[in-house]
């Protein structure tokens, strides 16, 4: 502290003089004969000399001028030395302030972002390949993961992805992955976006993908153990999501459901029922006899009534949901079915394997060949956001190549005759256009009015097989086969020989896959056709594609068939249809129906046949003579 100085007052002879100090009873007269110095002040308590200071201090408000001036002059004083304390001070060492940060497992104390920048910089500019810078970027890359995927939605999800992608994933997968599965406990109607997120990333990196759906079982296993109901439906939630993705096999939502009603407890069923809810209409379509079973078995626990009446009502409410076709519970939410079906990689975890968590991804590990993962990294980033890495490299090309690669860049952006066309590539279009399609057809008295709108509609050119699609789709989703869909098509091939074509490439689509529908389905799909072909709307040359045997067919194919010749025998007889059949000028069509290449075909022929009690068919080529 520094010395305070006494300040003289001149007194005129007006004034009372000075008092003099008095001296105390004990006190000599004489001086004492030695005299104790004092340590020589530090330097924090020299008198700073007032000529020399040149501060703004703030006006201080005294009506005593000389108790102003002295306030003002100590004020000063404490003003210079605190300057000259900042001056002084030793600078802080960066990297000495980052080895201390590194050593921490949170990443140390707050760091203004100034100052950070600094550190940054300095340590860039040093040593990229030093621990401590290695740690710094490890910190930033935490920071931004865990932005990211918190401000992640249904409306910025297209946004968030390239953003994520030009993060280091590789290096971070360990963030990347505990930051996801802490933003979806902490939100669960959040959810269906992290999900579709994962499914997205997962189609560029699959090692991400497997990592999320290996850390989220073991999570539920842990939480199942533990009796921890909240982190057992947060995780349900979250793996029937990746499940309706297909980022995780169906199977493992089976064996949940196995797992949670083997001992049924109201906590287990309460789980159990609110996984069926979200998970339900895909399993549905994927495997519906095991998923009967699993309806056998929550109907054989409410008859049991071993639980209380609160689960026993939410059984119930499933059951409802199911025979509503989970029309509040969508396989995957509107805006959200964003990879194609080609893209989906699925990983076939099961939920009694070994899984390797990989805790150490989390934590910070120094890497020695850093730049060089950075570098591969960065070519793995260009080549999956479509960065031309190479662009401005070449400059000594000719004009044409310059005038051909303007023209292909105005290809890829959309410039048309000098104006911008916004080409979609989201599917939304589509989206719109089969909602409008079914509202359509839903809101139409008879099949002539819903005809007339769907030809003033003004369909683009490409979407003529979306629009006969949506037809077949909303047949098969009726309880029973209604002729209106019958009519409706038959009523679209007649107008002309493009809407013919259309519906025979979709003949031929959903027979290669009448596999993936339940017989419901299936049943009106096939009676949809046989309409067609009894009314001559479409070709019988399309009964090529059809084979019976026992090596090309499926059960659902030859059911498929089975209810597509029971249509024809209905509307056609069976005197019209045998005449059909032996047409000399259509048998070119029907070999694959009636093969005489090999007996075994022959035979599995005949024997169809007459499962299907359509003895007539037996006589088209002779078949027995050919045995004989």
């Amino acid at each position: 502290m520094p010395r305070s100085r006494s300040i003289s007052i001149s007194s005129s002879p007006d004034q009372h003089p000075k008092r003099k100090r008095s001296l105390t009873p004990d006190e000599p007269d004489d001086p004492p004969a030695t005299r104790t110095r004092l340590s020589p002040p530090s330097p924090q308590e020299q008198i700073i000399p007032l000529e020399r200071i040149d501060i703004q201090i703030p006006r201080i408000h005294d009506d005593d001028p000389i108790r102003r001036k002295e306030r003002e002059e100590q004020l000063k004083i404490r003003l210079a030395e605190k300057e000259l304390l900042g001056i002084t001070k030793p600078k802080n060492d960066l990297k000495l302030e980052m080895q201390k940060m590194a050593a921490t497992r949170a990443g140390g104390a707050y760091i203004p972002p100034a100052k950070l920048r600094a550190m940054q910089a300095e340590l860039e500019s040093n040593d990229p390949q030093s621990p401590e810078y290695q740690r710094m970027r490890w910190d930033a890359l935490r920071k931004s993961i865990n932005g990211l995927i918190n401000k992640v939605n249904v409306g910025n999800i297209k946004f968030i992805v390239p953003e994520l992608f030009g993060e280091n994933l590789i290096r971070g997968r360990g963030l990347f992955v505990r930051s996801i599965m802490r933003a979806q406990a902490s939100s669960l109607p959040f959810t269906p976006v992290f999900a579709s997120l994962i499914s997205i990333i997962n189609t560029k990196l699959p090692t991400l993908g497997e990592l999320v759906v290996i850390r989220v079982v073991s999570q539920f296993r842990r939480a199942y153990r533990r009796n921890d109901k909240i982190t057992c439906i947060a995780t349900t939630l979250f793996i029937a999501q990746l499940v309706n993705q297909q980022v995780a096999h169906y199977l493992l939502a089976f064996e949940m459901i196995i797992l949670l009603l083997e001992k049924p407890t109201d906590d287990s069923v309460e789980i159990a029922v609110g996984f069926t809810k979200q998970v339900g209409a895909f399993l549905s379509e994927v495997e519906p006899k095991a998923n009967n079973s699993v309806y056998e078995r929550f109907r054989s626990i409410l008859h049991e009534a071993t639980i209380s009446k609160r689960v026993q009502y939410m059984i119930e409410v499933l059951f409802q949901v199911r025979k509503d076709r989970f029309k509040d519970n969508p396989i995957i939410p509107e805006g959200l079915d964003l990879v194609e079906e080609d893209d989906i990689i699925t990983h076939p975890i099961h939920l009694d394997d070994d899984l390797q968590v990989q805790e150490g991804l989390n934590v910070f590990k120094f890497d020695p060949d850093y730049q060089d993962g950075e570098e591969r990294y960065t070519a793995m980033k260009n080549e999956i956001l479509g960065i031309d890495s190479e662009s401005g490299s070449s400059g000594s090309e000719s004009g044409s190549d310059e005038s051909s690669d303007s023209e292909e860049e105005e290809a890829n952006t959309g410039i048309v005759n000098g104006k911008v066309v916004i080409h979609d590539h989201t599917g939304t279009n589509l989206i719109n256009f089969r909602r409008n399609v079914y509202l359509t057809i839903m809101s139409s008295l008879d099949y002539e009015e819903a005809a007339h709108k769907l030809l003033k509609s003004n369909i683009e050119e490409g979407l003529e097989i979306e629009l006969v699609n949506m037809i077949v789709e909303c047949c098969s989703q009726e309880r029973s086969y209604a002729r209106f869909y019958g009519l409706l098509g038959e009523r679209f091939c007649k107008l002309n020989q493009s809407w013919n074509l259309t519906f025979e490439k979709s003949f031929r689509n959903y027979y290669e896959t009448i596999h993936r529908f339940e017989t419901n389905r299936l049943r009106n799909i096939s009676r949809f056709f046989g309409h067609l072909f009894a009314q001559n709307a479409l070709s019988w040359n399309i009964f090529e594609i059809l084979k019976i045997n026992e090596d090309e067919t499926t059960s659902s194919s030859r059911i498929f068939i089975k209810i597509l010749f029971q249509e024809l025998s209905e509307v056609l007889g069976l005197k019209e249809l045998a005449n059909r059949f032996n047409d000399p000028s259509m048998k070119v069509w029907f070999n694959g129906l009636f093969p005489t290449d090999n007996p075994r075909n022959t035979r599995f022929s005949i024997n169809y046949c007459n499962a299907l009690f359509l003895y007539f068919l037996i006589n088209c080529y002779h078949f027995f003579f050919f045995l004989h």
